[in-house]
């Protein structure tokens, strides 16, 4: 186990993912037309009042924006919010289809993939926004009695400039869904989430870490002693709801845990799922236990779903999923498999060459507070290969585009332990084949495909030519 200061693991550099309660107003269908909508009925009033210092002759408007008689700017915006009232029903109806399409063809988690797309909310919400605001500008119309020639032009105007964004919006959606139902793209999405998510969760390259076999500085006792107290005398902090685990508070917990002059080990990471009334978390000294266990309700969120913040391994699990059904006899599609094994061979190509370590995370006064666990890249590698290794038996392009990614990845390794994981996964790979695959050709172009993987490992497991004359 390695020991981290706190503030320095958690202000690491490295791209981000948002915070869980951003994620999760991200994934709806509301948020962005909500916020739309309110951008238009703000631009409304500006653009009325605007309207009004021209009526009363205080400003001057453009000859071009002029809009003719009432009836006639009524008219206009009649047929603009019908318009768009109907395309918004035509959107909707589509992307309906495109989530039912999504369900079916790739399984049921991708679904919030295309919630969570911004293309979508925003094509929606743009709609919205412009129905809105053309039937503000009809009340503005209407509601002067005592000024029955009064004629919002720009309000008409603006609504007009809306219209011809919504067509251009319209047709950017049309292209959009029909782009991101397409099997390539959709893996290819998920393997770009991949990737973000191991560049925030694990962003130190390796080398980079400097481990400390000393405890730090202020506190009196080592990670080991403190493990032996938890085992020894700690209490159990049990989980007060069933769900998946989608977000720690790690600085929360630190705070916690020193207010308390406490060590927590959390005994879940991002992405279990949660039993109530089973361990969440150990915690030292026992007297804590109460005042944690209601801290910790705030600090962990579960939900009925994972997600991919501190959860990498679930964009992994998507990957998969969608192969072993592109492998499954009822949809027998070997090239959308082995488009899944090479942006997993890149994911865990990156995996590789990053620390992942059990971090200690310490308070301000360098006092181990946090002991958190991370997923082994034994457990990664395993999770991305063992369930296509089991689908693929009898599979000889399978096998050996597997055996190709387990190869790429090996180039990757920066560790012995690396390696042997990575060949593991090619030796059972190899016995699979030899089991399932009758064609003494293609077994022949199998051990070829392991014997360069074997290569590979011995290669890295090599010392390093010295430099000294």
């Amino acid at each position: 186990m390695t020991d981290f200061s706190f503030e320095a693991s958690r202000h690491r550099p490295g791209r981000k993912l948002p915070s869980w309660r951003w994620e999760a107003l991200r994934t709806t269908f509301w948020m962005a037309p909500t916020v739309m909508v309110l951008i238009a009925g703000v631009l409304f009033v500006v653009t009325l009042e605007i309207d009004w210092a021209a009526y009363n002759h205080h400003v001057h408007l453009p000859f071009w924006i002029e809009s003719g008689s009432t009836d006639a700017a009524r008219e206009v915006l009649i047929a603009i919010a019908a318009a768009v009232i109907t395309v918004v029903g035509v959107v909707f109806s589509i992307t309906i289809l495109a989530l039912t399409l999504a369900s079916q063809q790739f399984g049921p988690r991708m679904m919030r993939n295309f919630v969570r797309d911004l293309g979508n909310q925003l094509t929606l919400g743009t709609f919205v926004a412009t129905f809105v605001y053309s039937v503000l500008a009809m009340v503005a119309i209407t509601s002067v009695p005592h000024r029955p020639d009064f004629v919002p032009h720009l309000s008409v105007a603006v609504a007009e400039a809306f219209m011809l964004v919504d067509l251009a919006v319209l047709i950017y959606f049309i292209h959009h869904i029909a782009k991101s139902i397409q099997l390539p793209e959709v893996i290819a999405g998920i393997a770009r989430d991949l990737l973000k998510a191991i560049d925030a969760e694990f962003p130190t390259p390796v080398g980079e870490l400097t481990p400390t076999g000393a405890p730090a500085a202020g506190n009196d006792r080592p990670v080991s002693e403190l493990l032996q107290l938890l085992d020894e005398r700690g209490a159990a902090v049990l989980a007060s709801t069933n769900g998946y685990l989608q977000f720690v508070g790690y600085a929360q917990l630190v705070a916690i845990a020193s207010r308390l002059d406490a060590v927590l080990r959390l005994n879940h990471r991002p992405g279990h799922f949660v039993v109530a009334g089973r361990p969440l978390a150990t915690v030292w000294p026992r007297g804590a236990a109460e005042q944690v266990r209601l801290a910790l309700s705030e600090a962990h969120v579960t939900g009925p779903h994972r997600t991919l913040m501190q959860d990498p391994v679930f964009a992994i699990d998507q990957l998969v999923e969608i192969a072993i059904r592109a492998l499954s006899p009822a949809v027998n599609d070997t090239f959308t498999a082995l488009t899944c094994i090479d942006w997993l061979s890149a994911g865990l190509s990156r995996l590789s060459g990053r620390a992942l370590v059990e971090a200690v995370y310490r308070d301000e006064f360098g006092r181990a507070r946090l002991i958190a666990s991370s997923p082994s890249y034994a457990h990664m590698v395993n999770r991305s290969v063992d369930k296509l290794r089991q689908a693929a038996r009898g599979m000889p392009a399978v096998i050996i585009r597997l055996l190709t990614a387990l190869t790429v990845v090996a180039e990757q390794t920066t560790s012995a332990h690396q390696r042997s994981v990575v060949l593991r996964q090619g030796d059972m790979v190899l016995q699979a084949a030899e089991e399932s695959v009758p064609d003494a050709s293609d077994l022949a172009d199998i051990r070829l495909r392991h014997q360069q993987l074997l290569d590979c490992c011995q290669r890295g497991d090599e010392p390093a030519p010295s430099s000294a004359g």
